[in-house]
């Protein structure tokens, strides 16, 4: 599992507040770099999210926190309390929204025809610019006001953000319009200029940057509105996993329905989950049997049939008949709750290379700003005029905003760590991503993992002359009387044939077998040793077939009665279906996979044989599997590990990439890096393809980001640019992407 030596791992409490105010990957480091500073605080602040997770001491308050934010210039709450079951959606992201999206439209509307005028001289009538500085005003001040204001925040906190670049560049393209039209010789009536998009030489009076204004105003605002939208895309996976579960629910009472809110439930309640219905909470099946269709929680397709003492888990779907369950985990301790607990730490985490950029954006503003009056001051002093200078450093505080670079990390994580949960995968940390890339082994655990950890009876032969469906239907009568493993693996496959008959004088001989009658005759189920002591007749062919099980690693039980063997059950901890495409697939992404146990070489050797294995480790202790991954990483390999049980959560915490079967137990499940909720061995190379599909699009937006800027700053410092097609380009960058990082909601898992 990587490993971070992150104080917050300490930090006795935890908090998360919703931050607003935030416009940019600048405004967000700022705010962490406040909390940060406070002694003993550790923060995390996330833009996509605009949230940020603190960890802080005993002698800190909430209200501190808040304080130091709002001190910073922004807005922090507490989380709200759980709403009601029956209370209704809030609506605030939606009126946010439309606000924004009204802003857009109308900026959109009154900028058309300022920037055709501009651009086409032909329709430049007398007084077309005095038109234009109607249209434009209203643009420029309103629509651009969120910018203007969020600047003027932040300067008054000796800070600058991006929006300190759009609103500096369009104030000031604003401004000199003004000048020149007013005071200098652009509002004499006829006066037209050429629209061109590189630096010509002139006193500047004649000309206005009334379209570039405007222009750049609805350009930035349409950024910010397909930014919106498309972070609450991203956040829409996260969002319904929480809306699956049930909102209320038929709670027994002095053995009476009673319909309650989902939400009151409390551990031991019994509750009655009808055809159709979703199951209210994590339980046990107390009455009844009914097939459970769990793929809105896990992605696995196929409904699984369950019975009294069955676990189910909250948020599925009863497919069948009637259940009576008793709850065993309510709130936020069901399944459910801890996916998308695990979900919300993994979106407001940060990988290294995010931390980077975070740096990046931080310390860019300053330099931009600095950029632009040097760029200024150069063009103005080698002669090209104030309006040749005045456009090229326009054009450098425009195209310069690195919002492209703040989302590039976030809106990947949001959208893929989303896009897994909905299949059933669950990435715990930005970290993990990194991880992925760089494992070449893949350790798997044998019992519970690759096989289902259950005993099951993998073959029948009967003696010449038998019915095997006899032979299984006597066997499983006989064992109905047994509570050892093996004997509920007979029966299990007994009933799924048909009926048992009921058994009399039923015995068990400790250590070798079962005795009883059954339909009047004396059966014995065990080893060939119990056969032998009771002078049983066992032939050749029954011996062999039991000496050729036992010498595959399986367990063989053989049947007699009357005085004479009839067969043998062969019983074996059965391969999962899956497993041998799994491990194909886990080959194709270039793992070397590894079988790992505590039984025997043999019965190892032949499970390794069936999935395709050829490295086995056998006969290892719980305590040694730690250092079996150990020495795998002594050798240079980069180690993933993939358990379920109680003895594989040290190995799966020692191992560079942990990954828990979500069917395990949950000290496994807490040392993993990434959870399989459903449980299916195919789960964990569709994880480790999600997690690096997701760390390519990561690399990809910032190769973007950053490419985008260092290319383009000297362009627009060189005169190259004219600023609002620099806005166009600032504009185009984010909402790239955020489309970018959208891709990963079209990942699928593979089929088996």
């Amino acid at each position: 599992m990587t490993t971070t030596n992150d104080p917050r791992q300490t930090a006795p409490h935890r908090i998360e507040l919703a931050i607003g105010g935030m416009t940019c990957a600048s405004c967000a480091a700022r705010v962490e770099k406040k909390l940060n500073r406070m002694d003993g605080v550790s923060a995390t602040v996330n833009y996509a999210t605009e949230k940020a997770t603190v960890d802080y001491p005993d002698g800190v308050t909430p209200q501190e926190l808040i304080a130091t934010v709002e001190k910073t210039g922004y807005t922090a709450a507490l989380p709200p309390p759980p709403a009601p079951a029956d209370a209704p959606a809030p609506a605030e992201p939606v009126d946010e929204l439309r606000t924004l999206r009204t802003r857009f439209w109308v900026s959109v509307v009154l900028s058309v025809p300022v920037v055709v005028l501009a651009m086409v001289p032909a329709l430049q009538f007398t007084y077309w610019q005095w038109l234009s500085l109607t249209l434009a005003a209203p643009v420029v001040v309103w629509g651009g006001l969120p910018f203007h204001r969020a600047a003027w925040v932040n300067l008054r906190h000796g800070a600058a953000t991006m929006d300190t670049l759009v609103s500096l560049g369009t104030l000031a393209a604003f401004g000199w319009s003004l000048w020149a039209l007013f005071l200098g010789t652009a509002g004499e009536p006829g006066m037209t200029h050429p629209f061109s998009l590189v630096v010509s030489r002139t006193d500047g009076s004649g000309h206005v940057y009334l379209e570039a204004a405007a222009g750049i105003t609805a350009l930035v605002l349409a950024g910010r509105w397909f930014e919106a939208r498309a972070k609450r895309t991203a956040g829409a996976a996260l969002r319904s996993l929480l809306e699956l579960g049930a909102r209320d629910v038929a709670v027994l009472r002095d053995g009476m329905e009673t319909r309650i809110p989902a939400d009151r439930l409390v551990v031991g309640d019994r509750f009655v989950v009808r055809p159709g219905e979703k199951i209210a909470t994590d339980g046990v099946v107390a009455d009844g049997t009914s097939a459970v269709d769990a793929s809105l929680l896990t992605g696995e397709s196929v409904p699984v049939e369950v019975g009294p003492g069955d676990a189910v888990v909250g948020a599925t779907v009863n497919a069948g008949g009637r259940l009576v369950v008793t709850a065993t985990r309510v709130g936020a301790e069901t399944q459910l709750a801890q996916m998308a607990r695990l979900v919300e730490q993994a979106q407001s985490g940060k990988a290294a290379v995010q931390r980077l950029a975070d740096r990046i954006s931080g310390n860019f503003v300053p330099v931009v700003i600095a950029l632009a009056v040097g760029t200024l001051g150069w063009w103005w002093g080698a002669g090209a005029g104030p309006a040749a200078a005045f456009t090229a450093a326009v054009a450098v505080l425009i195209i310069a905003c690195p919002c492209a670079l703040g989302l590039a990390t976030p809106t990947a994580l949001l959208v893929g760590t989303g896009r897994g949960a909905q299949l059933g995968i669950l990435i715990k940390g930005p970290q993990v991503l990194e991880s992925t890339r760089q494992v070449d082994t893949v350790v798997l655990d044998k019992t519970g993992t690759v096989t289902t950890g259950r005993m099951s009876v993998v073959d029948v032969v009967p003696a010449a002359g038998q019915d095997r469906a006899e032979l299984l239907r006597v066997a499983g009568a006989l064992e109905a009387g047994s509570e050892h493993p093996i004997g509920r693996a007979v029966v299990a496959a007994a009933t799924q044939e048909g009926p048992v008959p009921e058994v009399t004088g039923f015995a068990n001989v400790e250590g070798l077998g079962v005795t009883g009658t059954v339909e009047g005759r004396t059966v014995l189920v065990g080893r060939l040793r119990l056969l032998h002591e009771r002078d049983v007749d066992v032939p050749s062919e029954v011996s062999g077939a039991a000496t050729e099980a036992a010498g595959a690693g399986r367990t063989a039980v053989l049947v007699a009665w009357d005085g004479q063997a009839r067969g043998v059950l062969v019983v074996a901890d059965a391969v999962k279906p899956t497993s041998r495409a799994a491990v194909a697939r886990l080959r194709a992404l270039g793992l070397r996979p590894v079988l790992l146990t505590g039984d025997n070489a043999t019965v190892a050797r032949v499970v390794a044989a069936e999935v395709g294995i050829d490295e086995v480790i056998a006969d290892v202790l719980p305590a040694e599997k730690v250092a079996v991954v150990e020495r795998l990483q002594q050798e240079g390999r980069v180690v993933a590990m993939v358990g379920d049980g109680v003895n594989d959560a040290a190995a799966l915490a020692q191992a560079d990439l942990g990954l828990a079967m979500g069917t395990g137990t949950d000290v496994a499940i807490e040392a993993g890096d990434l959870t399989l909720v459903r449980g299916d061995l195919l789960a964990a190379p569709d994880a480790i393809r999600l997690a690096r599909r997701t760390l390519r699009i990561i690399k990809g937006n910032l190769f973007w980001a950053f490419a985008y800027n260092v290319a383009a700053i000297p362009l627009a410092a060189a005169g190259l640019l004219n600023p609002m097609i620099a806005g166009a380009a600032m504009a185009f960058s984010s909402v790239f992407v955020v489309a970018n990082s959208l891709r990963l909601r079209r990942f699928t898992a593979a089929t088996g």
